[in-house]
């Protein structure tokens, strides 16, 4: 059985969705287990016989607030890692962790490889960084899968915000001089129970951290042109807007984005013998998918 926590979040959510089609066993906790209060993640475990998985979905997100917010920031992504960590240890269990491309400056110009050295610029990217530290050194046989620009059906998230931007205002502009890759939370998902299901087949891949995107390297202006294309074609955005880049200095933030930060993907597809998806493709499902909602 698989213990899911974090499972009303954007990942989690989709991940619950893809457990259940699959008919896999799991419980599912979010806020409802604090993950800061170890005493709390015992009982749980201890009242659910059989858990031979953990995977950790939770995680303090909002890059900005986390400049001001250090301590509640690390309570969840460095203490709260730790905890589930030590309890997957304890209970004999494997561990998936949900890390993210902030672990990398951004300095680089190819894409970054799992085994390069990390060096967080802003509290996020430090907190995640020391949650990945954490979870290494419990004894517990983990994997670190880093994520980066996720989007998916629960949540808010860039594709959600500029649809509706682009409904409200004839004008926006959007940062072109930051490069990454969008990841669609299904894809993710996907390799996440792919990993899970291989070791219920024997199949297990080795332990260690991976990177999973959807292909491909665009800035923030090129994905914001993409969803405009095909919300447009879609029926979702029904007003003309002018798109227009603009510059990181023109768009200041309290946290310092990484400028590059694009994941090699190869490792992973080699471990699970599967190829990502093309981000574009991935975006067209999500914007043409009945799951796709703007409430």
């Amino acid at each position: 059985m698989v213990w899911l926590i974090g499972c009303k979040g954007m990942l989690g959510s989709e991940i619950v969705r893809q457990f259940e089609n699959g008919d896999i066993a799991f419980v599912g906790t979010d806020r409802d287990v604090d993950i800061t209060d170890r005493g709390a993640l015992q009982r749980f475990a201890d009242a659910h016989e059989g858990i031979t998985w953990i995977i950790n979905c939770s995680a303090y997100t909002a890059v900005d607030k986390a400049e001001d917010e250090e301590a509640a920031a690390a309570a969840l992504n460095d203490t709260g890692a730790a905890n589930i960590a030590r309890e997957a240890k304890r209970i004999g269990a494997k561990m998936i962790h949900i890390s993210t491309d902030y672990v990398f400056d951004g300095s680089g110009s190819s894409p970054y490889t799992e085994d390069m050295p990390l060096s967080p610029i802003g509290v996020y990217g430090k907190t995640k960084a020391a949650g990945e530290q954490a979870v290494q050194e419990s004894g517990c046989e983990w994997y670190i899968f880093r994520t980066a620009w996720l989007y998916g059906y629960d949540g808010r998230n860039f594709v959600y915000t500029m649809i509706q931007l682009m409904n409200s205002r004839d004008r926006i502009t959007v940062v072109h001089d930051q490069r990454g890759s969008p990841t669609f939370a299904a894809d993710l998902a996907r390799c996440i129970v792919m990993t899970v299901l291989a070791a219920a087949n024997g199949q297990a891949i080795p332990q260690g951290v991976y990177h999973c995107t959807d292909l491909g390297e665009i800035t923030w202006f090129d994905f914001a042109c993409e969803i405009y294309r095909i919300g447009r074609e879609k029926g979702k955005i029904t007003n003309e807007c002018r798109i227009e880049p603009c510059t990181t200095d023109e768009y200041p933030t309290r946290a310092r984005r990484p400028a590059y930060s694009v994941l090699s993907k190869a490792k992973i597809q080699k471990a699970l013998h599967t190829i990502l998806p093309d981000w574009k493709e991935s975006l067209r499902a999500f914007i043409s998918s009945p799951l796709f909602s703007l409430k």
